[in-house]
């Protein structure tokens, strides 16, 4: 696929893990490119950034630039992911990957979480249609939603992850009070995801309780 583009946050020689992170944003017209510029992607960089200094020089890091906008039936998001997968086994070798996502890179990282790379999958305010169906069988999956999240619905996510718990471990953390933009809880969510990426591609305890808590066992986790 051409279009697409990885951007790297932090790539060390020797790497024990990689990490994808998707940004979202609606389509604006037929196939319209996605602009390094645009909220939705500058939305993803302290995530990315966070995660980074999570891993320290063990893990690649690299945010994803989607080869057109939004989500249609010619192109979607979920082929730009295999495409970065592809790359990655070609430059990393058999080396474990998370997918983190936010918006419509939530679901596009649900819904490719299903190659044999991926490990663990990250979900932020995920826009999930409620026929979306994966199975992540043998995956360790962290849905985080907004309570007051209203374009994204917090109960579409919440039934996805129910769903998805059929086969894959699932956690899903509500944060109260913060909206889809993720801008006045910045914080927790880039910290919930951090810390879920460290704990499952690379052992190292998490330092929030919500994170601990689901990587106990608990499928649901008041943040």
């Amino acid at each position: 696929m051409t279009g697409a583009r990885l951007i790297p946050v932090r790539a060390p020689a020797q790497p024990e893990g990689v990490v994808l992170v998707l940004h979202g944003g609606a389509s604006r017209g037929e196939r319209a490119m996605v602009s390094p510029a645009q909220v939705s992607v500058l939305r993803m960089v302290p995530v990315a950034h966070r995660i980074a200094r999570a891993g320290g020089s063990r893990l690649v890091v690299h945010r994803l630039l989607n080869s057109h906008r939004g989500w249609d039936t010619r192109t979607t998001p979920v082929m730009d992911v295999a495409w970065a997968l592809a790359r990655v086994a070609r430059q990393h070798g058999d080396v474990p990957v998370a997918l983190v996502g936010h918006s419509l890179g939530g679901r596009a990282a649900l819904l490719g979480g299903s190659d044999p790379q991926v490990r663990s999958v990250v979900a932020l305010n995920p826009w999930v249609h409620p026929t979306d169906r994966v199975d992540l069988a043998g995956r360790r999956v962290l849905v985080i939603h907004g309570t007051e999240d209203r374009i994204a619905l917090p109960s579409r996510s919440a039934e996805l992850a129910h769903r998805i718990s059929a086969t894959a471990r699932v956690g899903y953390v509500p944060v109260p009070g913060a909206r889809h933009a993720m801008v006045r809880h910045g914080r927790t969510f880039e910290t919930y995801a951090a810390d879920f990426v460290a704990a499952t591609l690379l052992g190292i305890t998490p330092r929030s309780d919500a994170v601990a808590a689901v990587l106990d066992g608990q499928a649901y986790v008041q943040g």
